[in-house]
């Protein structure tokens, strides 16, 4: 909502700055000046970054204006989640969450949390490790350094959408430059004819340096730049699952293993110690 605010503000006070001098905002509609330079970024975005990071962009993109998809509610059932899997295991022992951890995708335990579910690389990373422990037994602190292993391997992963759409930021001045380069040489083909078409294709080269400057730093950078914010925050629902699997790998029950992985959520979406209690009343 703040994201879509923000936009709004940019779009209004350019313009309306602009035509409060009088000026003519017919003049700024270029489309052709806007396909060189958002085709030319699009391109050299595509060059750059891996189809999986691309993908990732696109992905995360929705977000900038609809907000995470790690919400409070998701953090309640991913909580939800573990405390069954957990209290699972150890009421009928891990032979009885075999079935649920190789397929958790269709294990009907883990699809009484559909919010959860559909982040594939959180279920994976849960059953995962989860896995490890069950088949090898190794100690917790073992167990940690592994997930700590692959944490650090996904918090790359999660920037890189971010370093890639800033990369884009930054080249965006560049072809609003090469569109009015394209724009000049247009003008210099007119010279010795009317003044006006002259003049307009003047402008046209201007609005392309314009367009530039303002799409990278208007509404990429800032998009970036939350795209980075969304990947810090979905780090800690990797760091949640770590603490709570750590902790059960301990020896804890399982109200205090989830209770451990709560204490790491963002606070404006960590669920209160009576709201994550009533919650798992359901799964006992």
């Amino acid at each position: 909502m703040f994201a879509l605010a923000g936009l709004l503000v940019v779009i209004v006070s350019v313009v309306s700055g602009y035509l409060a001098s009088h000026g003519n905002l017919l003049a700024l509609w270029q489309p052709f000046e806007v396909l060189i330079i958002c085709g030319a970024a699009l391109g050299a975005f595509m060059m750059a970054n891996p189809f999986v990071v691309q993908k990732k962009v696109l992905t995360m993109l929705p977000q900038v204006f609809s907000g995470s998809r790690h919400n409070k509610k998701f953090y309640l059932q991913l909580l939800g989640l573990m405390y069954s899997l957990f209290q699972k295991s150890r009421q009928d022992g891990f032979l009885s969450i075999e079935e649920d951890i190789e397929s958790p995708f269709t294990s009907e335990l883990f699809n009484r949390f559909p919010d959860v579910v559909r982040d594939h690389e959180v279920v994976n990373f849960l059953t995962d490790n989860y896995r490890i422990f069950t088949l090898t037994g190794l100690p917790a602190y073992e167990i940690e350094a592994i997930m700590d292993n692959e944490i650090e391997q996904i918090q790359e992963e999660l920037v890189e959408p971010s370093h890639a759409l800033t990369r884009v930021a930054e080249g965006l001045p560049g072809f609003g430059i090469v569109a009015a380069v394209l724009g000049i040489v247009i003008t210099m083909g007119s010279i010795g004819g009317p003044l006006e078409e002259i003049g307009a294709h003047v402008a046209a080269a201007l609005v392309g340096t314009f367009l530039g400057i303002f799409f990278g730093y208007g509404f990429v950078g800032p998009a970036a730049s939350h795209l980075e914010s969304l990947g810090t925050h979905e780090l800690k629902a990797y760091l949640c699952v770590k603490a709570c699997l750590n902790s059960i790998v301990s020896g804890y029950a399982p109200p205090v293993a989830v209770e451990t992985g709560r204490k790491l959520l963002p606070p404006d979406m960590r669920p209160s110690f009576i709201e994550l209690s009533n919650e798992l009343k359901q799964y006992r």
